[in-house]
């Protein structure tokens, strides 16, 4: 495997016991950015990067257009705006069509970091249900990333998990935990 230089989680239906499992494990120097879509009703305003803040021994934020990209921080999408890494130091927010019903698509981002980050992108599709992410994640495995999918046995929603492994039978199929231990890893 090249070497990491990023993550990206998607998650939907459960996502925020998921992620309450994984982001606060992640230690103070992890220096990869982690880009994060969960799928939140547009009309909602998202407390996720405020919530996590507190839990967090790294930066969290909500995603500004044109924000500069920094290591060990971790970035959510805000509600009703595609996530997109734009080059290796900005990222950008898009209001294009929904993608399976949903913006920010968890695919859209992945696409747009795979062409970006190749075979130094991790890739994260956690509980959900839906389809969304597996087709990203299967842009992650082409261009030389690593995909990691939350075991569906233990998924609080197995679908999205689920067409992951469907579109990448490669994939690491793991638990909360093992996930920590993988990214405490790269």
């Amino acid at each position: 495997m090249t070497a990491a230089r990023a993550v990206v989680i998607g998650a939907s239906a459960g996502a925020l016991e998921a992620l309450s499992v994984i982001l606060p494990a992640l230690p103070e120097d992890f220096a990869l950015p982690v880009f994060i879509v969960v799928h939140i009703p547009p009309d909602k305003k998202s407390v996720l990067a405020e919530l996590f803040r507190a839990k967090c021994a790294l930066p969290v934020r909500e995603v500004e257009d044109k924000e500069p990209i920094l290591g060990g921080t971790i970035y959510f999408a805000p509600p009703d705006y595609h996530l997109l890494v734009e080059d290796e130091l900005t990222l950008s927010l898009s209001v294009e069509e929904q993608v399976l019903f949903s913006r920010p698509s968890i695919d859209v981002l992945f696409e747009s970091a795979s062409d970006v980050y190749g075979p130094g992108l991790v890739g994260l599709v956690l509980t959900g249900a839906n389809h969304d992410g597996a087709s990203g994640l299967r842009s992650i495995v082409s261009a030389g990333g690593v995909a990691l999918v939350q075991s569906p046995k233990v998924a609080f929603s197995a679908a999205m998990p689920e067409a992951a492994i469907s579109a990448c039978p490669t994939a690491h199929i793991l638990s909360l935990t093992e996930i920590t231990s993988f990214l405490k890893k790269v």
